[in-house]
């Protein structure tokens, strides 16, 4: 059934995949983001602001269904008032929006860094509980925004659930995948932080659109998925940096030799901070290089999939070894001097 489908965020990594395979799937797309800039024809470009609140419920009228992705990812300890007035406060005006145009389905996605308090977190599940420590202004806005929606579900017209991936890559990614690659041309990647002993979860982006698609398509009366949270990931938990090491042998880059202590790099990471915070704080702009960040490369922080698959019909289909092939075809095709040498094996 052909549907009016609302995706907020729609000019990102993540958005665009949403906006490409909603479109393809014949729905009537509205692609809602700061930028408007169109890059397909059958689709609504708006320019919207999740903050003013008037311009979310006009947006949002004859909507059927909100995938709502736009969010500020910053990891820092600044410029929290950005964050949370994004994060929160916009997610709170899309909530109202619903309400208001009776609107029957919204997907909210979330991260799984809600439930993570700096710790492992082996084969997690959706019992855990919210963290209850401060990580980042972006984890702890996160937590309340994913909080407002579940709780929002099913008490007016609209049935939601959160979809929580972690560490999202593939083609078209502008943030992760680039940022490695430039640290590593410039030699600053020939060191892993700590012993590599602790393991990661990585989700390639179809398999997160396919699984946003299916909690879009269950959000019914009767279903499971309405007011609950679910895990996304590939659900092949690696080291960080031996994905790193992955990715960058593929690109014919050597190996990452050796390693940095993880209190030598969290000190840097809070130095870096500080210096950042002191020139006002710099947005979308991180680099991999904070407290919270290299807290994640030491720590295991992997999920158990489970839930999502008996309740969404969802399981990933692109594996991690594929995941990385196609990013790295994918990077090589638009940069073709990306990569150095012959093809590691």
């Amino acid at each position: 059934m052909k549907k009016n489908i609302l995706i907020t965020g729609g000019q990102g990594f993540v958005g665009r995949a949403l906006v490409d395979r909603f479109a393809d799937l014949g729905h009537a797309v509205t692609c809602a983001d700061i930028n408007d800039k169109p890059f397909r024809g059958d689709v609504r470009f708006v320019k919207l602001d999740i903050r003013d609140k008037a311009a979310v419920h006009a947006a949002l009228a004859g909507i059927d269904s909100v995938i709502h992705n736009a969010s500020l990812v910053h990891t820092k300890h600044n410029r929290v008032e950005d964050v949370w007035a994004v994060n929160l406060t916009g997610t709170e005006n899309i909530l109202a929006a619903c309400t208001a145009h009776r609107i029957p389905r919204l997907v909210y996605i979330s991260s799984a860094s809600a439930v993570y308090e700096g710790k492992d977190i082996e084969n997690g599940d959706e019992t855990l509980p919210y963290s209850s420590i401060s990580q980042a202004p972006y984890a702890d806005s996160k937590i309340a925004a994913e909080k407002r929606v579940l709780a929002f579900s099913g008490t007016g017209p609209t049935l939601a659930c959160a979809i929580r991936p972690h560490v999202i890559f593939g083609a078209g990614d502008n943030r992760f995948v680039p940022a490695i690659l430039d640290k590593v041309k410039a030699g600053k990647l020939k060191r892993a932080v700590g012993n590599r002993d602790k393991l990661s979860d990585f989700t390639y982006i179809s398999n997160l659109v396919d699984a946003v698609v299916a909690a879009e398509d269950r959000l019914v009366p009767g279903s499971p998925a309405g007011g609950q949270a679910y895990f996304i990931t590939n659900g092949e938990p690696m080291a960080f940096f031996d994905f790193i090491e992955k990715l960058i042998l593929e690109l014919g880059y050597p190996p990452i030799r050796g390693k940095v202590p993880y209190w030598l790099a969290y000190g840097v990471a809070a130095a870096a901070e500080a210096l950042d915070t002191l020139k006002g704080g710099t947005l979308n702009a991180e680099n991999g290089l904070t407290r919270f960040s290299v807290r994640y490369m030491v720590t295991h922080h992997y999920y158990n999939i489970a839930k999502a698959k008996r309740d969404l019909g969802w399981t990933p289909k692109v594996s991690l070894a594929e995941g990385i092939r196609l990013t790295v075809d994918e990077l090589v095709r638009r940069q073709p001097a990306l990569r150095i040498g012959t093809r590691a094996a």
